[in-house]
């Protein structure tokens, strides 16, 4: 329906009451008086007075066949956008009759004075109860007209009619109707509430496309959803966004308008959830909300409606308090490998991309909405740079989807190295990339290949790694995660040990919790200092302690995330620990050989003098120095160099040489034995 048709039904309800107000002039001694309205004479109040109750609305009602005729209001079984709005919010012909007299001033200004009259106040331009009600042939001494008014029933609950002037009295309080529903009933449905976007609200449109789903039984479960009556259905899923992304994108697909709110991103309040509703009943689309506020009860029960299909998803599980006023069916969602190739292959375009796509995307667990989005930035950030795609800026876009919020508890390191910085042997190297792999196949193996035992333990990969201070135990895990192309996570030890009981588990639950939904790798350093042994209870700090590392080994059976764990003293690590570890590499003081690539490898883009080799030779051999010793030694070299505004010299390579073993404490090698002449 276009507007000519409310027009057509706002021009009979004008000629009504045209009417009444010229039968209104006619017995009314004041109607010529030009300040009508502006107050109320002796002789006006004595005549309402003395009008009976049960006539209030005679001369309102030409016609007795009441609000159901072409003036008084549609029949809600009409084809026109009035009447599917009177169906799909159960209104009757009173109701609609209401509404279409509440909303003819937005419409018509012609109505302004007409009302103004009516209400016997000039300053009054919009309908009130009173005079709804008497153009109906009713009035506010009916209950049942009385009740049309009343917060729960379907004109106000539904959010299409706002009763004004709390501290009037009924028959006297004005109708409005809001915006949104004018325009609706207009036939422009191109904008959202004016409230929804600010609340995190976006309209997904049908489309054509096949849905993004990368697994059967999510592909299914969201087909499930679509085809049933409306429902409202609570879905606990294990990456969060997944399910939610799959059940909107089947919606669409079907032809069905979605509504997706995302409550983390805005106020969703009461009076949000009755504006999406209202949204929702008015384009006839489905609701979509993730993720559920933490103190979501008050939402759910707002949201549930026993007429619009309601997908509210979450890592939680449903709370029995929330007691929606429908039926809520508790699902959980299926996992699937979210990092499909083959949904990124379609959200990139045509074309096959110039490097292995499937090795780039393996470590990111995102659902299709947000495969899109990365999809998206991804293109954008080649053509900025005008560079062909490449992995990085696909792996650079997937990053800005699921980056966690560990700011406050951890810091984050954007890997700079690769394998090729490593100066280590075969064995923990071999370990190293056997780390990368299970990290990027772990949805298959443990997934679709059933591998993982039960008890409700996770997909994580946990590794630890173990050797001496300087030995490349940081710097392995930061490739690690430079060849997943994922960020690095240090663990503030500061901000999560806490000396308050029960406060350390919290925080760590945090970082677990955070880690879990996300993407990227965790490093606790020195983690003999949160992942120690469990000692014999001799005091209540022993058995404090204790709780602690229980804590921590109940929470790494059901991980998902990938963490590393570094030690400068394996044997500090409780036993029970070593068991839920996937791997642990031992990173060995490097030999003479690997020391003297350490050194080349440090300085490498430093300015050399012709005396530098033979000096490299000589430190690797004679000063046994681990990674990070022979790294600060370098840059002490270079500084010397610098300062004295040359090239670094074997002289400058043997000093800095020289104050790495004085800060150990160890006897120099050239030095000679103390007590010698």
């Amino acid at each position: 329906m276009s507007g000519s048709d409310l027009t057509a039904r706002l021009a009979a309800l004008r000629d009504r009451v045209v009417g009444v107000v010229e039968s209104r002039a006619a017995e009314d001694p004041t109607a010529g008086d030009p300040l009508r309205g502006m107050y109320v004479t002796p002789e006006t109040a004595l005549r309402s007075a003395a009008r009976p109750l049960a006539e209030y609305g005679a001369e309102w009602a030409p016609d007795p066949a009441g609000p159901g005729d072409a003036g008084g209001g549609p029949d809600p079984a009409g084809s026109d956008r009035l009447g599917r709005l009177a169906r799909a919010f159960g209104l009757g012909p009173l109701d609609a009759h209401i509404l279409l007299t509440a909303l003819a001033p937005d419409v018509d200004r012609a109505f302004e004075p007409l009302f103004g009259y009516l209400n016997d106040d000039v300053g009054r331009r919009r309908a009130t109860v009173g005079l709804a009600l008497g153009l109906a042939g009713t009035g506010p001494h009916e209950a049942a007209a009385r009740d049309r008014f009343h917060p729960s029933a379907p004109l106000c609950s539904g959010g299409l009619l706002v009763v004004e002037d709390e501290d009037r009295p009924l028959p006297g309080r004005a109708l409005r109707v809001p915006e949104r529903v004018v325009a609706h009933l207009l036939g422009d449905d191109g904008r959202l509430d004016a409230g929804l976007p600010g609340a995190g609200v976006e309209l997904l449109p049908p489309s054509p496309d096949e849905p993004a789903v990368a697994s059967e039984a999510l592909a299914e479960l969201a087909e499930r959803i679509r085809a049933a009556a409306p429902v409202t259905v609570h879905l606990r899923e294990r990456t969060p966004g997944t399910a939610a992304d799959a059940v909107a994108e089947a919606l669409c697909a079907a032809g069905r308008p979605v509504l997706r709110m995302r409550a983390g991103t805005g106020e969703a309040g009461a009076g949000v959830a009755s504006a999406l509703l209202r949204e929702a009943r008015l384009r006839g689309a489905a609701v979509v909300v993730e993720p559920l506020p933490r103190e979501a009860g008050p939402l759910v029960r707002a949201l549930a409606a026993p007429d619009v299909t309601v997908v509210l998803a979450g890592t939680d599980a449903p709370d029995p308090r929330w007691a929606p006023p429908v039926e809520l069916i508790a699902l959980e969602a299926p996992g699937d490998s979210a990092g499909s190739a083959e949904l990124w292959r379609r959200a990139l375009g045509p074309g096959e991309p110039g490097f292995d796509l499937s090795e780039a995307v393996a470590p990111y667990r995102l659902g299709g909405g947000r495969i899109r989005r990365a999809a998206r930035s991804a293109l954008a950030l080649a053509a900025f740079e005008g560079t062909e795609l490449t992995a990085a800026h696909v792996q650079r876009g997937a990053r800005l989807m699921s980056a966690p919020l560990l700011d406050s508890h951890a810091r984050r390191v954007r890997p700079a190295v690769g394998f090729a910085d490593l100066v280590l042997p075969e064995e923990p190297l071999r370990l190293l990339h056997e780390l990368t792999g299970r990290a990027r196949h772990r949805d298959r193996v443990l997934g679709d290949w059933r591998l993982r035992t039960g008890g409700g333990r996770g997909r994580g990969v946990v590794a630890l790694f173990a050797g001496e201070s300087g030995t490349g135990k940081t710097l392995g895990a930061e490739v690690v995660a430079g060849e997943l192309g994922l960020d690095l996570y240090v663990v503030d030890l500061s901000s999560v040990v806490d000396k308050y009981v029960g406060e350390t588990e919290k925080n760590l639950e945090r970082i677990f919790a955070e880690v879990d939904r996300t993407d990227c790798v965790l490093l606790f350093d020195e983690a003999d200092a949160v992942f120690g042994k469990r000692s014999e209870v001799r005091s209540s700090h022993d058995r404090y302690a204790n709780l602690e590392s229980a804590y921590l080994l109940q929470r790494l059976e059901a991980f998902d995330g990938i963490a590393v764990l570094t030690t400068n003293l394996r044997a500090n690590i409780d036993e029970a620990f070593t068991r839920r570890l996937d791997l642990v590499v031992d990173f060995p003081f490097p030999d003479p050989e690997q020391r003297l690539s350490l050194w080349r490898a440090c300085l490498a883009g430093a300015p050399q003098a012709d005396d530098l080799p033979e000096a490299v030779t000589g430190c690797a051999k004679d000063f046994e120095l681990a990674g990070g010793a022979i790294r600060s030694a370098a840059v002490t070299a270079g500084y010397l160099a610098a300062g004295r505004g040359g090239p670094v010299t074997g002289e400058d390579v043997r000093a800095g040489a020289r104050r790495e073993y004085q800060k150990a404490g160890r006897l120099l090698p050239d030095a000679g034995v103390p007590w010698a002449p």
